[in-house]
């Protein structure tokens, strides 16, 4: 396995994205009071998160090509 801590960061903001999808995905599918109240939100922060994943593939791919 890889022994850069990057590539577990960038694998766990991977994950972190997709359970915020996951959250979301089910408050817009059940609807109601939660859906209301928190799926702007939840869709923001699955943003915010699938940027910084975005960033830190690309910082990985960008350092391994490198040789670092």
């Amino acid at each position: 396995m890889v022994d850069d801590p990057l590539y577990y960061v960038m694998i766990f903001s991977i994950l972190v994205v997709l359970v915020v999808l996951m959250i979301g995905l089910g408050a817009f599918t059940k609807g109601g009071e939660f859906n209301r109240k928190y799926a702007n939100k939840l869709m923001r922060y699955r943003i915010i998160a699938q940027a910084i994943a975005i960033a830190l593939i690309l910082l990985f791919v960008i350092l391994r090509k490198s040789g670092a």
